[in-house]
């Protein structure tokens, strides 16, 4: 992942709320974001997925700017490559938590016949991924909108990891989460990531979990547009 001189603003602000010289994640490192709330986490990882594009400069995943693509070929992109973990989870509730966990590698050839090679077969895969999360059997059939927040956490990891995408992106992945459960997760989708060779970017106000990663950044820090804001208050 590669991110060089980026600027975005909204439609109708004035002023950039992001802008960023440099940043780059590579393969399989493990990288946590921090800031308050409304500093523009959400949004980075956005630009970071190509959901959002910026006005100005290069965001590139495995060497492919996201501006050059068409909105289908940018989908395309996504699903093969980018594990997304959702902060409310955007699980399809009237779907059994392994259709959730399958449901990347229904529109993502490279990700299904990944998962195929890794445990010969789809339902395996993501009865592999699921299990790892640590849910038991007996939850993978019920549909999504039965299961508990902490349940639901889980199979959105899942989903994200199946099929092993080049980058995970985590948004507050641990924020419903108390904190013996918040640390359980937090081990698990670490070493689900260390096993798939995959790099995470997760995004969270709470440092507490910071010391887990390879490596932190503080959004406000690398953000010339919060400094700029600042200044001028």
């Amino acid at each position: 992942m590669e991110l060089m001189n980026l600027r975005f603003a909204w439609p109708g602000d004035a002023h950039d709320c992001l802008d960023i010289a440099a940043l780059r994640v590579q393969s399989g490192e493990t990288v946590f974001v921090h800031g308050p709330s409304g500093c523009g986490k959400s949004t980075l990882l956005s630009l970071l997925a190509g959901v959002l594009l910026p006005q100005a400069g290069r965001v590139a995943l495995l060497g492919t700017n996201w501006a050059e693509l068409r909105p289908a070929a940018r989908d395309r992109q996504r699903v093969d490559h980018v594990g997304y973990i959702f902060q409310q989870f955007n699980l399809l509730p009237y779907l059994t938590a392994l259709d959730n966990v399958l449901l990347p590698c229904r529109f993502s050839a490279p990700r299904r016949d990944a998962a195929r090679r890794q445990a010969g077969s789809l339902h395996a895969a993501a009865e592999h991924w699921l299990a790892g999360m640590g849910l038991d059997a007996s939850v993978w059939q019920r549909p999504a909108h039965t299961l508990s927040v902490g349940q639901q956490q889980r199979v959105a990891a899942a989903r994200a990891l199946v099929g092993g995408p080049s980058l995970i992106i985590a948004d507050e992945p641990t924020s419903s989460l108390d904190e013996d459960r918040r640390d359980a997760f937090l081990d698990l989708l670490l070493s689900a990531c260390s096993t798939a060779s995959s790099a995470l970017v997760l995004v969270s106000h709470d440092r507490r979990i910071a010391g887990r990663f390879d490596r932190q950044l503080s959004l406000p820090e690398i953000n010339r547009a919060a400094q700029g804001a600042g200044a001028l208050a």
